[in-house]
């Protein structure tokens, strides 16, 4: 995806934002907006700018917050926003004040529920791939443990929005690649810091993941997340490339650093019986790029908007609250759009809708966040020390997510 595009200069990309938002704007404030739904903005730091009006959907009209970076400007970046570990959630706004962020919005889709699992801990872990300040945190789950709608065809969890060394915004696809090796043997690595393992494989869990109970990696299939846990499990603790400790179901608690717990199920799970207390182990991972790029950010979410065109295939029936990040400029321009969840605009946009409001605000590429109560979009105020939330999140606050996009200035 990402190396498939076919990039615009800058100038003809700067011209088809200012065309196409004023007639993006222009169409909306023309329609039967609610009232006091009028285009209002401003600058919130050099190279940051929030503004938002109303867009006229098929269901009604709907109500946009859009945040504009200019990664151009050396002093503008954007990371990865959480909560100091993997499996936990936190507000966006008190991640981005914690983070000292000028600016951010919600983002992937997570681990909200375990109504399926009676007893199982719901982890609150995202479902792609993470990244932060180039930092690998967490790989993604199978397909069919994602929470979220849908994907369109040709897409996968490993799918990614990310920022790399080299200060550009693009899509791709971040992939594991891992193993576990011990004297007489090398098993591949299935998984890191997930709550989803495949069946059948050894996932790796390292201080990043947080404290919250491992059993949810042992549960459902690859195609089905509601699927019943398994009842093959092993866990096998490994400090300082040592296997210091082995127990028959997976563990809670916080992971120290320099040890490493592996949880396996089924076949992983008979591959690490086979391990001794005092063996030496070593374990090793990445994240592999389909592009070969060396990421500062990276989280999950799914494309709907490659090169100037929606994916083939794109839902165009269910409207929903939403949460997307654009790309333009060869990646040199982000656009960060939250909905308003207020009951007035409730209503909100298709996939397919989105795909084509980012298109008319000049992105090149999009990507579709999580959405629903978890949309959230905060920006500091003039002479704000702190970020303000912009929209309404639609459950009437904000909710409480893993991670999301922050936007630094300064």
């Amino acid at each position: 995806m990402a190396g498939r595009r076919r990039r615009r200069g800058a100038g003809r990309a700067v011209l088809a934002f200012v065309t196409a938002f004023g007639a993006l704007v222009g169409a909306g404030l023309a329609g039967a907006a609610p009232a006091g739904a009028v285009q209002k903005g401003g600058r919130v730091a050099p190279g940051v700018t929030y503004e938002e009006f109303d867009i006229e959907a098929a269901r009604g009209v709907t109500h946009a917050h859009v945040l504009r970076v200019d990664l151009g400007n050396p002093g503008v970046r954007v990371d990865l926003l959480y909560p100091g570990a993997v499996a936990a959630r936190a507000r966006v706004s008190a991640m981005a004040d914690t983070q000292g962020a000028v600016a951010g919005v919600n983002g992937d889709f997570f681990n909200i529920t375990e109504t399926q699992h009676p007893g199982v801990e719901a982890t609150g872990a995202s479902v792609g791939p993470a990244i932060a300040a180039g930092r690998t945190l967490k790989a993604a789950v199978p397909k069919g443990q994602r929470f979220g709608p849908e994907l369109p065809p040709g897409t996968t969890t490993e799918d990614v929005f990310g920022v790399g060394a080299d200060g550009r915004a693009r899509l791709d696809r971040l992939a594991l690649a891992g193993s576990v090796r011990t004297a007489g043997a090398r098993l591949p690595l299935g998984g890191l810091n997930q709550y989803a393992l495949p069946v059948g494989s050894v996932g790796a869990f390292t201080s990043e993941w947080g404290s919250v109970s491992r059993v949810r990696a042992t549960c459902g299939t690859d195609t089905d997340r509601a699927a019943p846990c398994s009842t093959d499990t092993y866990e096998v603790t490994v400090r300082d490339g040592m296997v210091v400790s082995a127990a028959d179901t997976p563990g809670s608690g916080p992971i120290a650093a320099g040890t490493t717990v592996l949880v396996g199920r089924e076949a992983g799970a008979q591959q690490l019986r086979k391990f001794s207390t005092g063996e030496p182990v070593e374990v090793e991972h990445s994240l592999v790029a389909a592009d070969g790029v060396a990421y500062r950010l990276a989280l999950g979410g799914y494309p709907v908007l490659s090169d100037g065109q929606p994916l083939p295939g794109l839902d165009d029936t269910a409207s929903a609250v939403r949460t997307a990040v654009g790309i333009a400029d060869d990646g040199r321009r982000v656009l960060l759009l939250a909905l308003d969840g207020a009951a007035a605009y409730r209503s909100g946009l298709t996939i397919a809708e989105v795909a084509a409001t980012m298109r008319k605000l000049g992105a090149q590429d999009a990507f579709s966040l999580d959405g629903g109560g978890s949309s959230t979009l905060v920006a500091r105020k003039p002479g704000a020390s702190a970020v303000s939330v912009r929209n309404h999140p639609s459950g009437g606050a904000e909710r409480l997510v893993p991670n999301g996009i922050g936007v630094f200035s300064g």
